[in-house]
């Protein structure tokens, strides 16, 4: 039987009944079991530098969730006033591991904060809708609906021609759901743009160095057999771990 791919999937820092918990919503966890075809495994949100690169060694993949936490201000030079809540926890560890994913090539995916959180580490800025006096595409249903509602909110993205995305979807077009109010302002170095929307927000990037990164503003994760574009996501994730771990095995087999 062929060796699973090991994916690592970030934590939130979090109460929960009096005291601090390590959680992550158990969509993304179906997400790399069942629709990647990998194992899933949770990383907890403290890790230093030196933990993150101990870490990488024993998985094959990142992936950066959504949460309802936000980036702090502080690691992009953001407004003092910007809106919370935040978890500095998960900031200092993706920080990190994005930091040992790209010195090893690892492959590293992020969906909606975790597309931020890469922004973020490569030296980009964010900034958030609701500060905005006017905009053309809304990217969030209003405050207080429930999960349906929430993620009903829709809307199309144009896939940027010759992209890792246009490859892997072949449209020009596709409609994802919006959860966010935090979005790219000044893209990070390194990176390229794979999709915007109608308002010109970037929905979705890549490297542009060959580190194979994807990471998506929308949320694949949600009910993804509802839309195939959504599955693809999480197939090419499975794909692209396996064929790191397949060179690290070629790798080993040639090292002994």
């Amino acid at each position: 039987m062929q060796q699973k791919p090991v994916i690592g999937i970030i934590g939130c820092y979090r109460e929960f009944e009096g005291e601090p918990t390590h959680v992550v919503k158990a969509r993304y966890v179906t997400g790399v079991r069942e629709y990647a075809d990998a194992v899933p495994v949770i990383l907890p949100g403290f890790a230093t530098a030196s933990d993150a690169k101990d870490v990488l060694a024993r998985l094959d993949g990142v992936l950066l969730t959504g949460s309802v936490a936000n980036v702090r201000p502080e690691n992009y030079g953001g407004p003092i006033n910007a809106r919370g809540p935040f978890d500095p926890h998960r900031d200092e560890t993706t920080f990190a591991l994005i930091d040992a994913a790209r010195k090893l090539g690892m492959p590293l995916y992020g969906i909606c904060r975790g597309l931020q959180e890469i922004n973020v580490a490569l030296g980009g800025t964010l900034r958030d809708q609701r500060d905005q006096s006017e905009h053309a595409v809304a990217h969030h249903a209003p405050d207080g609906v429930g999960l349906e509602e929430m993620f009903a909110q829709s809307h199309e993205v144009d896939i940027a021609p010759g992209s890792n995305l246009a490859h892997m979807l072949g449209a020009g077009h596709v409609e994802v759901n919006s959860v966010h109010y935090q979005m790219i302002d000044r893209l990070g170095d390194g990176l390229r743009v794979e999709a915007t929307a109608e308002d010109g927000v970037i929905e979705a990037i890549a490297s542009r160095d060959g580190w194979p990164l994807l990471a998506v503003q929308w949320h694949p994760e949600w009910r993804p057999e509802e839309r195939p574009h959504h599955l693809r996501f999480w197939s090419d994730l499975g794909e692209v771990t396996r064929a790191f771990l397949a060179r690290k095995l070629m790798a080993g087999q040639r090292a002994g």
